[in-house]
């Protein structure tokens, strides 16, 4: 899973998501969908954008957390 630390940037920049919309050229809705960790893709621009506005790496934007369940091994190839 991927999570998104879009929550966590905006409470230690003290930023609505509306001035990061603005800053990032991102419309509102987008930015409440990461915010709520709702959205189902994210634009390498809006990545590239949001990290020019917090002067940040992506790692702090975004984070891998590994699955419970296994890959199965051995599964076939359609």
């Amino acid at each position: 899973m991927i999570r998104i630390k879009l929550s966590d940037l905006l409470g230690k920049h003290k930023m609505t998501q509306k001035t990061l919309a603005n800053l990032a050229h991102i419309r509102p809705a987008t930015v409440s969908k990461m915010y709520y960790e709702e959205t189902k893709r994210i634009d390498i621009k809006q990545l590239n954008n949001m990290c020019k506005v917090f002067n940040c790496e992506i790692a702090e934007l975004l984070e891998y957390i590994p699955d419970d369940d296994k890959p199965r091994q051995n599964a076939k190839k359609k």
